[in-house]
């Protein structure tokens, strides 16, 4: 018995009992520019569907933006799986039963819906172009299917189908992000993801960190090209920024609410890393820097009636606060949830590595790939539309 009870004090188990974080930093990123493409395709549609007549000047540059950011969206993923090339092995053998097999589907619906939306926009550029001298003549040509009708029936009929694909669109695009949030709430074995609430918040993150891309690159391009902003414009948008904020922050405070008042099991551990590892990823960055102060600027802004450069300041100031914010959440959502262990007792440390596949310097290449297509894009389509280049439905 003597050896028995000297060993008594060193057995048992040891928690937390997990050494791996599957999910990575490139697995933060993918959500992160789904939301991108839905917020830009959200601020595009308020002209294209809605007739908003203030958005006009950045609506075609929106669908451009929406474009760019969906053509990298899987690039995180496929960094993140181990043989890439097997990923076509869901399109051709589906199964039915799996979220991501479907989400397959739907996104390559929606970006082929946004292909041909930006191909009808676009059509009287790439005609112009195509009848014109340059050794791209025949690039533009093949890209306007040699089609060179710009009559005024070949316009009704082009509008007609612009209208179609973006009220098509809007739930499409809506729908591929609300899905990233099904995903995390239905998992049950994660106290931290499973919430009803999870798709409409990542909806709601998602329009208004879409908007404050459009924003920031909207005053760059503009002081790129030496014009004056569009204040309606730009106030437009604030608007936009300003009112789903206020409903996001609603949203993930309701959400955090329902979770604390449940408590469910393991809420002993979330409590203690929210009180812990959280206090300045979430608390601080995502919902005092990244939320509240935007809130407070625009608020601000509203009522004074700020205009000129003030306006466009502290508009600006806001839109890159708030992709902060959206990018916190993502991390606070699909890092922190494995940071907490599945045992509900003791917590993880995540640490990204530098290089690598999956390290920093790949994430943030992955990030900045959209902004560098979006620059070949625009030079090849401009879309600050004028009556020869793009159509207008006005």
């Amino acid at each position: 018995m003597e050896p028995l009870f000297h060993a008594a004090p060193f057995i048992g188990y040891v928690y937390p009992n997990e050494t791996v974080i599957p999910w990575s930093l490139l697995i933060v990123v993918y959500p992160y520019l789904t939301g991108l493409v839905a917020g830009a395709f959200t601020v595009s549609s308020l002209y294209q569907v809605f007739g908003m007549q203030r958005f006009k000047p950045v609506a075609h540059f929106a669908l451009l933006t929406s474009l760019c950011c969906m053509l990298i969206v899987p690039m995180p993923l496929l960094l993140h799986l181990g043989h890439p090339e097997r990923a076509f092995n869901a399109t051709i053998t589906p199964h039915w039963t799996s979220a991501f097999a479907v989400f397959g589907y739907a996104a390559s619906f929606y970006a082929c819906l946004l292909v041909l939306e930006t191909w009808f926009v676009f059509r009287p550029h790439l005609v112009q172009q195509a009848q014109g001298k340059g050794p791209l003549r025949w690039l533009y040509g093949a890209a306007s299917l040699w089609s060179y009708d710009l009559s005024e029936k070949a316009m009704s009929y082009d509008r007609k189908w612009i209208f179609a694909l973006a009220v098509i669109g809007i739930p499409a695009a809506h729908g591929l992000h609300g899905y990233v949030g099904f995903v995390f709430g239905s998992l049950k074995s994660r106290e931290w993801w499973s919430s009803d609430l999870m798709p409409a918040v990542f909806l709601f993150s998602a329009i208004i960190s879409g908007t404050a891309l459009l924003i920031a690159l909207y005053v760059l391009s503009c002081k790129l090209r030496k014009t004056p902003i569009d204040l309606p414009c730009l106030k437009g948008m604030a608007y936009t920024l300003w009112g789903f904020l206020m409903f996001a922050l609603v949203l993930e405070g309701v959400e955090f609410a329902s979770l604390v008042y449940r408590g469910r099991e393991g809420i002993d551990a979330i409590m203690q890393y929210v009180g812990g590892q959280l206090v300045v990823l979430f608390f601080i960055l995502q919902f005092g820097i990244g939320s509240l102060v935007p809130i407070v600027l625009l608020s601000y802004m509203i009522w004074r009636g700020t205009t000129g450069r003030a306006l466009v300041a502290g508009v600006v100031a806001s839109a890159v606060l708030v992709l902060l914010a959206v990018f916190m959440m993502r991390w606070n959502v699909v890092i922190g949830g494995q940071e907490i262990a599945k045992t509900g007792k003791g917590l993880l440390a995540y640490h990204p590595p530098i290089f690598g596949r999956e390290g920093v310097l790949a994430a943030v290449l992955v990030v900045l790939a959209p902004l560098a297509l979006l620059w070949v894009m625009v030079r090849l389509l401009p879309p600050w539309a004028t009556k020869r280049d793009a159509i207008d439905l006005a």
